[in-house]
This record gives C-alpha cells, sequence and structure tokens, in this order.
C-alpha cells in the first residue's frame, strides 16, 4: 500500500473534502477515537480548538493509504496498516478519524490525527515521517506478495503520471489503399471526355486536379497527397495531355492546397460542431449510468448495514441470556460459571465482528469490480470520441498552416512510386 502523509491545519476544510459524496462514490465515516463529537466536522473542531491552548499551527497529521489497484485489499488488511503506521509515526492513543473513500472502482483511505497531547498540552513530534512511511509502504507491499512500484525498485522509475506529455504530436500520414486509389481515377478517366468532366469526377472522390512543377497534371487529396495523373490513370502522358489539354489554366500544387483549405473549413466545423454534441451527450448518459449504479450500490449497502445490525442485536441478546440472574446468578460467580460464560462470549462476539467485516468486505469489492467495469466501458466510449477530437484537431491545424502560406514552395512528390 502507498502510505503519503502531511503535517496540516485547517481542520473545518479537510473534513469537507473527506465527506465528499460529489465526487466520491461512497464515503464511509469507520471510526471517530477519541473525540467526543460524533462527527468528522465536529471532531475536527474539537482537534482544532485544543490547538488554540499550544502554538503548533499544523495540529493535524493526515495519512492516505493507496491499496494496489489490482489486488483485493480486506478492511482488515488496511486497518492493519493504519495501526503500524501509527506506531511508526509515535500517534499511540492520539485521537484520529479513519475515512473510506471509493472511486472509479478503487477504493482507498484517509487516516487523521490530532498531534495534541491533551495531557501535556503539547504537539507530538514527527522526524523523518516521509522516511518511515516509505519504509512501512515497502513492508507491506513485500508482506502481501504484492508487485513492487517501479519507484521503490529504481528512483529513475517513477510513476509516468509524474511525466509531462506533449500535448501536440505530428500528424502520421493516413494509411491509403493503393487499389482503390487507382480504382478511382480510372473511373473517373472512363466517365469523362474532357478536362471538366475528369476534374469534376475526381472532386466527387475527394481529389483536386492541378498543374505539377514537374509532371503536366497531377490531383491532390484532401490531405496534401500528391498523385501524378498519367501514372495512376495507366496512361501514358501523350494520351493525358490529349483528353485534358494544357494545365497552364488549373492552380498550383500550393495553389491547390490552399483552395482545399479553404474549402474544407466549413465540413471542419461543422465536424467539430457535431463532435462536441456527441461528447456531450456521452457525457450525459455516461454520468446518469454512474449515477444509476453509485445509488443502487448504497441502497445495497444500508440494507446490509440494517441486516448486520439486526443480526448483531440478536447475537447479543442470545449471549445475554445465557447468565441467570436473581441467587442462581449469584451462585454462578461464586463458582466461577459466570466468569466462564464471559470469556466465550467475547470470543462469540469477536468471531461474529471478524465475520461481518467480511461479508461487508465481500460486497464492497463486488462494487469495486462493478464499478471497474463500467469505468472501462466508459473510458473506451470518450476515448474513441477523444481520437476523433485529436484527428480533428490536426487536419484542422494543418489547413490552417496551408492557408497561411502566401507562396507555393511544394514540389509535387507523388506517392507509391515505388
Amino acid at each position: 500500500m502507498i502510505l503519503k502523509g502531511s503535517q496540516r491545519s485547517g481542520g473545518l476544510k479537510l473534513a469537507a473534502h473527506l465527506m465528499n459524496s460529489r465526487d466520491n462514490d461512497h464515503v464511509e465515516v469507520h471510526e471517530l477515537r477519541g473525540f467526543t463529537a460524533e462527527t468528522l466536522h465536529g471532531a475536527f473542531q474539537e482537534a482544532d480548538a485544543i490547538s488554540k491552548g499550544t502554538k503548533c499551527q499544523q495540529y493535524l497529521f493526515s495519512l492516505s493509504i493507496n491499496p494496489p489497484e489490482t489486488e483485493r485489499v480486506s478492511t482488515a488488511d488496511i486497518l492493519d496498516a493504519v495501526e503500524r503506521a501509527e506506531q511508526q509515526l509515535g500517534l499511540n492513543d492520539q485521537a484520529r478519524a479513519i475515512v473510506f473513500h471509493e472511486k472509479n472502482g478503487r477504493r482507498h483511505a484517509h487516516v487523521v490525527w490530532s498531534r495534541i497531547d491533551a495531557m501535556e498540552m503539547k504537539a507530538v513530534c514527527l522526524p523523518f515521517y516521509k522516511q518511515r512511511l516509505k519504509g512501512l509502504s515497502k513492508e507491506l507491499f513485500l508482506e502481501h506478495g504484492w508487485r513492487l512500484p517501479d519507484g521503490f525498485r529504481d528512483k529513475q522509475n517513477r510513476d509516468p503520471r509524474n511525466f509531462s506529455l506533449s500535448e501536440w504530436q505530428q500528424a502520421k500520414r493516413i494509411g491509403k489503399d493503393a487499389r482503390q486509389i487507382k480504382m478511382v481515377f480510372q473511373e473517373a478517366w472512363q466517365v469523362s471526355d474532357n478536362r471538366a468532366a475528369f476534374a469534376a469526377a475526381l472532386e466527387e472522390k475527394g481529389f483536386f486536379l492541378a498543374k505539377g512543377d514537374r509532371r503536366g497534371f497531377v490531383a491532390l487529396d484532401v490531405h496534401g497527397e500528391v498523385y501524378a495523373v498519367a501514372k495512376w490513370t495507366g496512361q501514358r502522358t501523350r494520351q493525358v495531355k490529349e483528353k485534358l489539354g494544357i494545365p497552364k489554366e488549373l492552380r498550383s500544387v500550393g495553389e491547390t492546397k490552399a483552395h482545399i483549405a479553404k474549402s474544407m473549413q466549413p465540413a471542419l466545423d461543422q465536424s467539430q460542431t457535431e463532435l462536441k454534441a456527441r461528447k456531450q451527450k456521452l457525457k450525459q448518459r455516461q454520468d446518469q449510468e454512474r449515477g444509476k449504479l453509485i445509488e443502487r450500490q448504497r441502497a445495497e449497502r444500508q440494507r446490509l448495514k440494517e441486516r448486520l445490525e439486526q443480526r448483531q442485536i440478536a447475537e447479543v441478546k442470545q449471549r445475554q441470556e445465557r447468565f441467570r440472574v436473581g441467587l442462581k446468578g449469584l451462585w454462578d460467580r461464586l463458582r466461577g460459571e459466570h466468569s466462564k460464560i464471559k470469556k466465550e462470549n467475547e470470543a462469540q462476539a469477536w468471531t461474529a465482528h471478524l465475520r461481518d467485516h467480511e461479508q461487508t468486505d465481500q460486497l464492497v469489492f463486488q462494487h469495486l469490480d462493478e464499478r471497474k467495469n463500467l469505468g472501462r466501458q466508459q473510458r473506451h466510449e470518450m476515448d474513441a470520441i477523444k481520437e476523433q477530437a485529436q484527428a480533428l484537431a490536426m487536419d484542422r491545424e494543418k489547413f490552417r498552416d496551408v492557408r497561411g502560406k502566401s507562396s507555393d514552395r511544394t514540389r509535387d512528390r507523388p506517392i507509391f512510386e515505388r
């Protein structure tokens, strides 16, 4: 488990952050120890009030416990990490709060201790707490047999999320099928008997006729690739000249690129508008799906909690009925029977406590799997939109650059000549 801690103040802001159910799927206050208040806000107000009697500004110590994403970590394992961290930090018996968060199919815990020793009215010193927490974190990974994060094995191998990523990438050449391209040129050649008809037939398929620097006639696709007409129609240069005439009246390659860029702009604008609408509609649907899932999970957890509480009450009553009352009860105390029953009851109560924790964990693990599956599905859907948006942004940038050129410096370099 990754353990990250910090000394801090601002208890009320921290309580608001920890109780934020809007940005978290599930929030559970697992424990409030050493506070008279029964709510997290009240507990941190209490800690703040006590700190006023000292010179300590950062009167809280906040610890986040993040289990590996690929592992199922029980509540008992997380609480064990809490206890061991408390020992390492020297915060034994200090007032503390434990809050569980679940978000996007991941579960983690926050532990907040009051640093103020209420008896001596001074703050607990926490020397080298970062190194201590890192050492404990590594111990936990090794004990559970989890794969160590790269940062623990080699300081050079940090979490890649800490690295900056380039927002823009150079556009790659779009893959083309040479047979389909040749078919387009040959069909346009066959159905036309002059240059105007040939140019119109090509434009219907997204190609624009132009004059080349070295070749008489070329055609450009919307991506600026240049194709020699003679080569792609399968005709001799003489035959091309006979049907199409002299190319002087046509635009140059550079001018044609600028023309394509200008004519493509309305289509790109429309595509961007449609893409934004699709993204917004997808986001709304995904938010509804996520909201329904969380609402159902919360209801299931509440029902389980109520069932466990009812069972606990019944079992406590059953164990209490084992004690006899009156003279018989006094006699049981004298001969040690009362003490024996008490020990048996305590052992059964602990077993029941572990059983209830296990049942709760099973439901939590089920909910985490459901949330992860939904998250993967939604990310796949959104990634498809993002890929389209990225491709559209690159096209817009490319066409914008082409329109900005005032002179034609591009030579026609037909592709697929090998």
